[in-house]
């Protein structure tokens, strides 16, 4: 509730203090996306000094939940909105964006200039495109060389299979104590991204199918189950103090994600660690694609214009691009940054091992996912359920059944 009360304080100032009256540009953003908009501002003043820019960030949830509210009463809105792909679904289908297709954006003209898949999952029903991509996130895994030395274990093992990996994980907290994961649920969030046809979603299919009783929902469950069985994991919870205190204290050795949390661990983490993580493809070959972020104009901004000349300053901009990528490793959208010289670099903090390549590899073959504005609540019913399977032991394929009904219920009302 806090959060909440903090959100909309920092949005009521955001709408009194700035805007038109100001000649000030707002953007609404998240941590450490954030980042990217404040390391790009020095050559935004420099060749928009007449357009200053006022930057306001909140925690992920709170940032969405905030413009949610605002775009639904209409007012309190950003200049600039940056949505995450955990959210395009649901805010491709407002009604309360621009349309970047028409006039006087016409951003049909620079589709082609990002990754394929990008520009299909900020479209809406109305064949609408709510916004424009930053950059994306290719499934990678990072690992902890020096504490896998210390069992014998090598990336083969950890990258042959899934089964094999669950193994790695064995013999690593038999002979060091260390977890190899976080939390099992991470298995089944990069599982059920993986090797999706094009234009297949996460969660629902043609016609609002609901999918979460498929084999892929179940062979993900699985591998979670397997690897909880098995000790491997440490039991924490994404994004809070304990599950990032087991990186900083060598008690964790891999994460699977996008290839965005290269720059987490290395700025936020893990800093102590430099030298001693390696990246590498995700096991038994698996292509994922794991979260995005997108910029979007809310219709009732007051400073659409220079709105639409951040966004573009933002998002077809190479020099913009590849600037966050080395700031934040945040994966340039942009297809032209994906040839540039930058991704043949070294990373001092993965032992001079050249990670790009391997994000740009992943990212060439990354099928179109499908999004939907139910995505957000489809995960978290389904996260329950699996919450229940490790910790209650129930049934998977009951899980599976009761996420699927629960599911359609809501999607109905």
């Amino acid at each position: 509730m806090k959060h909440r009360i903090f959100a909309a304080a920092l949005l009521a100032g955001l709408s009194a203090g700035v805007g038109a009256a100001s000649g000030a540009l707002t953007v609404a953003s998240f941590p450490d996306l954030d980042r990217a908009v404040k390391t790009a501002l020095p050559l935004w003043q420099k060749t928009h000094p007449e357009i200053p820019v006022k930057l306001v960030s909140l925690q992920i949830e709170d940032h969405h939940n905030s413009m949610t509210t605002a775009l639904a009463a209409g007012a309190r809105l950003p200049d600039v909105m940056a949505i995450d792909f955990g959210y395009i679904g649901i805010f491709a289908e407002s009604k309360g964006l621009e349309d970047l297709l028409q006039a006087p954006y016409g951003a049909g003209q620079y589709r082609k200039q990002f990754v394929s898949y990008t520009s299909a999952q900020a479209t809406g029903s109305r064949g609408n495109l709510a916004a424009l991509p930053a950059d994306i996130g290719p499934g990678l895994l990072f690992y902890r060389k020096d504490l896998l030395d210390k069992a014998g274990v090598g990336e083969a093992e950890l990258t042959r299979s899934w089964e094999s990996y669950i193994e790695a994980g064995r013999k690593l907290k038999a002979a060091t104590g260390v977890y190899l994961l976080s939390r099992a649920a991470d298995l089944k969030d990069i599982y059920i991204r993986a090797n999706l046809k094009d234009g297949e979603g996460l969660y629902f299919g043609d016609k609002g199918r609901v999918l979460v009783d498929t084999p892929r929902f179940a062979r993900a469950f699985e591998l979670a189950k397997a690897a909880r069985a098995a000790g491997i994991d440490a039991k924490t919870v994404l994004w809070t103090s304990e599950w990032s205190e087991g990186f900083k204290r060598d008690k964790v050795a891999s994460q699977m994600m996008g290839s965005w949390l290269s720059g987490h661990l290395s700025k936020w983490l893990a800093p102590g660690s430099a030298g001693k993580w390696r990246a590498a493809p995700l096991p038994g070959g698996a292509l994922a694609s794991y979260g995005g972020s997108f910029y979007a104009i809310p219709k009732k901004a007051a400073n659409k214009e220079a709105a639409w000349e951040f966004i573009k300053f933002m998002t077809i901009n190479k020099e913009v691009q590849l600037n966050a990528l080395r700031e934040i490793a945040a994966y340039p959208a942009l297809t032209a940054a994906h040839a540039d010289a930058a991704m043949d670099e070294a990373q001092p903090y993965f032992g001079g091992q050249k990670t790009r390549l391997l994000a740009r590899d992943a990212a060439a073959r990354i099928p179109v996912i499908r999004v939907d504005k139910y995505d957000t609540m489809a995960n978290e019913v389904v996260n329950a359920e699996l919450d229940k399977v490790l910790v209650q032991n129930k049934d998977i394929k009951t899980a599976l059944q009761d996420a699927k009904d629960l599911i359609e219920r809501r999607a109905r009302r």
